[in-house]
């Protein structure tokens, strides 16, 4: 293009032999264009090199092709735990699917995530994920009376006043499988760590384990029930009180990897034998689990997959305004290795 100039629509208009709004029919997406006069427009667009204006077409589409993941934890809580990685990793490849763009957000304070709920609800974005909310969190209600189209990872474990858009994973299923897998292999000194109360993924896991024990008739005393908030430094806590208020126990079901991992550590450093002595089972089966030492055993859970879904639910089923919600929720199955 001589002297720089920057194409125009207009420009790509001449070269197709069409209008100005054929051209941005094209350029929208429309459907009321011929597939002819299509293939011209986009091959004057690619001779031209010209790029759409996004702002301009924000302006007519009121759309921004942008979708916001929301991380209500600390950044090295995002990067630490396996659990945030395969979601995004699921939510990315969907929307790039879609050609959308995914803006990812971590909140540390309370006045942080006010700022973010007014962005999110002036419409900076087409649509918002939500992952890792713990109860009573007032983001949900406040998107959908904006009238912003939102998926949660979870089932919500409160009350919302709006229906709302879910993936949640069998979180009760696959703690009710590690632990069955202690009982049928003869432990009977089985204890958990299990995860924030606040969460549904943490209290759907502690069920899972308690509804085990109760269907094989073994206690479940207080004493061989901690919690973290499935950090590796609340594992290594919880398992030290393990260790000093219940000494007995012979297995311990772990509501994430990470704490497993810490787990295995205190038992080692405590003279106790994995599996020999104590079994143990985690939750995610991340990475970490099969090059632990021991291997870890561990509760699949298919987080890219809930990601892809979440995304999917968004992009095609609430920003298109659809009637429908949509509530999923996807199994889990155990892996065994060397640890329980």
């Amino acid at each position: 293009m001589s002297g720089g100039r920057r194409p125009t629509l207009e420009m790509v208009a001449v070269r197709a032999g069409v209008g100005r709004g054929t051209v941005s029919r094209v350029i929208n997406g429309s459907d009321q264009v011929s597939p002819a006069t299509r293939e011209a427009v986009r091959n004057a667009i690619a001779e031209l090199g010209y790029v759409p204006n996004h702002a301009a077409r924000t302006l007519v589409t009121r759309r921004t092709d942008t979708v916001a993941l929301v991380v209500p934890e600390p950044n090295d809580r995002l990067f630490a735990q396996p659990f945030f990685a395969h979601v995004v990793r699921g939510v990315s490849a969907t929307l790039n699917e879609r050609d959308l763009q995914l803006l990812l957000t971590t909140v540390r304070s309370a006045d942080e995530y006010g700022r973010l709920g007014d962005y999110l609800t002036a419409h900076h974005v087409d649509g918002v994920l939500l992952v890792s909310l713990h109860a009573d969190d007032p983001l949900p209600d406040r998107l959908a009376e904006a009238g912003v189209p939102c998926v949660i990872g979870g089932r919500p474990s409160w009350q919302t006043s709006h229906p709302i858009h879910y993936v949640d994973i069998d979180n009760i299923g696959g703690a009710h499988t590690a632990t069955c897998r202690f009982i049928e292999t003869g432990r009977r000194s089985i204890a958990t760590v299990a995860g924030p109360p606040d969460m549904v993924a943490g209290e759907d896991r502690l069920e899972g384990y308690l509804k085990a024990m109760r269907e094989s008739g073994l206690p479940t005393p207080p004493t061989r029930i901690k919690r973290g908030d499935f950090s590796y430094e609340s594992g290594e806590a919880a398992t030290r009180e393990l260790l000093e208020s219940a000494p007995e126990l012979d297995a311990v079901f772990v509501a994430s990897d990470p704490m497993a991992l810490a787990a295995m550590r205190v038992l080692r450093e405590s003279g106790r034998r994995i599996p020999d002595d104590v079994a143990v089972i985690g939750y995610d089966n991340s990475s970490f689990a099969s090059h632990s030492d021991p291997p870890l055993s561990s509760v699949h859970q298919p987080t890219e997959r809930m990601g892809g879904e979440m995304a999917r639910i968004l992009a095609d089923v609430a920003i298109p305004g659809e009637a429908e919600f949509s509530e999923q929720v996807l199994d889990t199955h155990l892996v065994v290795r060397e640890s329980g």
